[in-house]
């Protein structure tokens, strides 16, 4: 069993929701982003969602295709990103999953994959593009490495779909809160609030919400609603991409910002 079911049930239990963080790899480099994913977990995140630098991250937009480079330019591997995860789990228990891109699966071995990240620590692994109709490959791997399988829905899935991803999917549902790629947005739009209710009246497992999220209205808005988690990508990394001249500046600032969100999933 992964760290997600008991992570999730002691939230539940005080009434909150999760505070998700997401952070390339490596970026700027490997020691400040350790720092910084070191900073982040003391100032409230409750799980992490790490990524491996990549060339061609068709689901972001520009601010995490920038640290992407910015971690690819600083040395960043696979190899490399496995033993970063080696070196939190030295220091948290949180649950950590991988948003990564097919390629870096295959090239490396599905099965090699999966065997390294269970090893380093990683409980759940989503892989943007690909659908559940072509995910057997990886389902077979993760059951087999008992690393949960994580999968997307968006405003755009068909309650078909929907149905035979819920069959599938295993620590949390990341529920795509508009359609496009990553990047802060001003509000949570409507359709992301309908297709919560609609997946919420089909399934009790955990759901996390992510794309767009930015605000701390927003994560009170989706703990109202019902979500499970809160996953907020640019806008954490814009923190790291104001403050490239002042490390010590940008691990204060991340803190900071993790600690006004943080607050908003507890209970009023």
């Amino acid at each position: 069993m992964t760290r997600y079911p008991g992570c999730f049930e002691a939230l539940r239990a005080r009434r909150e929701i999760a505070f998700i963080p997401f952070f390339v790899m490596g970026d700027p480099d490997y020691e400040t982003s350790l720092e910084v994913v070191r900073a982040a977990l003391a100032a409230g995140a409750d799980m992490l969602e790490l990524g491996i630098g990549f060339s061609d991250p068709i689901a972001d937009g520009p601010t995490i295709q920038a640290a992407d480079i910015r971690a690819l330019r600083a040395g960043m591997t696979v190899d490399r990103s496995f033993q970063f995860i080696r070196e939190v789990r030295r220091f948290s228990q949180a649950p950590i999953g991988l948003l990564v891109y097919c390629n870096l699966i295959y090239r490396r071995g599905i099965d090699r994959f999966f065997a390294e990240a269970r090893d380093a620590g990683v409980d759940g692994i989503l892989a943007a593009d690909v659908p559940i109709e072509e995910a057997g490959p990886i389902l077979e791997a993760g059951e087999r490495c008992q690393v949960d399988p994580i999968f997307m829905v968006t405003p755009a899935t068909t309650d078909k779909r929907l149905e035979a991803i819920l069959k599938k999917a295993r620590g949390f549902l990341y529920m795509v809160a508009l359609l496009g790629v990553t990047g802060a947005r001003r509000t949570v739009h409507p359709a992301a609030l309908r297709l919560l209710k609609r997946v919420r009246s089909r399934t009790d497992a955990p759901v996390c919400a992510g794309f767009g999220i930015s605000r701390p209205e927003h994560v009170r808005q989706l703990a109202a609603s019902g979500a499970d988690g809160a996953i907020v990508g640019s806008a954490v990394v814009d923190v790291l991409a104001r403050n490239l001249d002042n490390p010590r500046r940008m691990i204060r600032e991340v803190a900071s910002y993790v600690r006004r969100m943080k607050a908003e999933t507890l209970p009023r």
